[in-house]
């Protein structure tokens, strides 16, 4: 399906490269860390034979600005907050507002800051355990292993941000070494990484403060996916009572990428059964 990029700029004049494809309702897919445009392409073309999507490149992401200094959720809010009105201007429609991982936090953010132009919420894991200090702590190594362009040392300090298990990231890492890294992605992505680990940073492990949000929430987990995270997501359903919590079998945190299809679907079915 066809799609085309545009600017939209933030309100401190950050400029931000927006995909757009399909028509109907509109539809924003937030990213995760180490994501951009490219990411959830493969939901978006199943989303958009009934929904307008806009795939946003987060600052710190190419093609979209980079700023200078630290990186907070604040900013992040208000670039959002900027997207979703670009969004919801065409049609005067409020949006179905939809974050994976890093892209998830921000969505409760920004939902709780300003749900003006929210139609809907869907999170996909949301690392809200990856905060505070001990977060704080791990971006001081990742800040020096990126000076030193040591991608090994990287890597070691993104895995205990994601507690992802050995067993995975081996296969994982056994998987990469089949294939040659685009040195301009890696580097794209490990210095959004960076700015990511800022926002985490300064962040808090709170969960309780996103009761304050009333829009329709879906909370979307995979039952593969490791602790803390299936912790998180029920502590997360108990904060926000009225959200539905769907979890699926056999997926772990990679389902945008293994099982779009599956996503898809879920999205659409709570889209459509919202009140009107």
């Amino acid at each position: 399906m066809n799609s085309h990029d545009e600017s939209i700029t933030s309100a401190d004049g950050t400029r931000l490269v927006v995909r757009r494809l399909g028509t109907g309702d509109p539809v924003v897919l937030v990213h995760g860390s180490g994501g951009g445009l490219h990411s959830w392409a493969t939901v978006a073309e199943h989303l958009a034979h009934h929904h307008e999507v806009w795939l946003p490149a987060r600052r710190g992401y190419g093609p979209s600005d980079v700023p200078p200094g630290r990186k907070s959720f604040a900013d992040e809010t208000g670039d959002l907050i900027a997207v979703l009105a670009a969004a919801r201007r065409p049609s005067g429609k409020p949006v179905h507002l939809v974050g994976a991982s890093y892209g998830a936090t921000l969505a409760l953010h920004t939902t709780a800051v300003d749900p003006r132009d929210v139609r809907s919420l869907a999170v996909f894991e949301p690392p809200l355990y990856a905060a505070g200090a001990e977060t704080a702590a791990l971006l001081d190594t990742y800040r020096a292993a990126f000076e030193r362009a040591d991608a090994e040392a990287m890597a070691a300090a993104l895995n205990g941000v994601t507690r992802v298990p050995a067993k995975i990231v081996a296969a994982l890492t056994a998987a990469a070494a089949t294939q040659r890294p685009d040195p301009v992605e890696a580097r794209r992505s490990a210095v959004g990484w960076l700015h990511d680990l800022e926002a985490l940073a300064g962040d808090s492990t709170d969960t309780a403060r996103w009761s304050s949000i009333t829009v329709p929430t879906l909370l979307l987990s995979g039952a593969d996916t490791w602790e803390p995270m299936p912790t998180t997501m029920r502590a997360l359903a108990t904060a926000i009572p009225a959200a539905r919590h769907v979890v699926w079998a056999g997926q772990s945190h990679f389902v945008t990428r293994t099982a779009p299809a599956l996503v898809a679907d879920a999205l659409r079915q709570f889209f459509a059964e919202l009140p009107a």
